[in-house]
């Protein structure tokens, strides 16, 4: 649910200039007003649905050498508020954070209670569900997000060692063809449940 790496977009925006100075036209960096400004500073996350998040990590570790994976439970009492389409429930998933290449990958097996990633699974099956978007202030970006008619559709919220980390889900896969994920991160994270793989397989 958190990605705590900023991306710098200095490549993309070296293109873009040396497009324009080739008179090549502009392809970003014009700015629609009145639009939601998440995806200018791009995306932080990919979020992947398993059926087996041990066997899906360990793939990714033996077949493509992508690791170490940190394993969480977002449940109570990590998670001191969750939300699914504006009631307060409990819930329960198990996630796993690792990079490729400098993307944050998160891979999500969902548990019990009401989750949109159940939803998911029932309507697509296993797969792709969202992009992960850095925000500075939750309450301001949840608030452009109601202006453009992007309301929320599930949050959870008190996962850093401070109880701080917010992060929230859009209902944009209609419009966008894939959920957003809205993350305000928490200042330091709580010890992960386990690593894998162990220090003494990494080499």
């Amino acid at each position: 649910m958190v990605d705590n790496d900023e991306q710098s977009g200095e490549y993309h925006g070296g293109a873009v200039r040396r497009r324009q100075d080739a008179g090549e036209g502009t392809m970003a960096n014009k700015k629609k007003k009145g639009a939601v400004p998440f995806l200018e500073s791009g995306v932080a996350q990919v979020a992947i649905i398993v059926k087996d998040l041990e066997k899906t990590v360990e793939a990714y570790w033996k077949q493509f050498g992508i690791g170490p994976w940190h394993f969480y439970t977002y449940e109570k009492p990590l998670l001191k508020h969750m939300t699914y389409h504006g009631e307060e429930v409990e819930h329960s998933m198990r996630i796993a954070l690792s990079y490729i290449g400098n993307l944050r990958i998160e891979l999500i097996q969902p548990g019990p209670g009401p989750l949109i990633h159940n939803d998911f699974v029932e309507e697509h099956g296993y797969g792709v569900h969202h992009f992960g978007i850095l925000v500075d202030d939750m309450d301001e970006a949840l608030e452009n997000a109601r202006k453009q008619n992007f309301e929320m559709i599930q949050d959870g919220a008190g996962f850093g060692l401070d109880g701080d980390g917010h992060y929230a889900y859009l209902d944009t896969e209609e419009d966008l063809g894939v959920t957003i994920e809205l993350i305000q991160r928490p200042k330091g994270r709580v010890k992960p449940e386990k690593i894998y793989p162990p220090e003494s397989e990494e080499s």
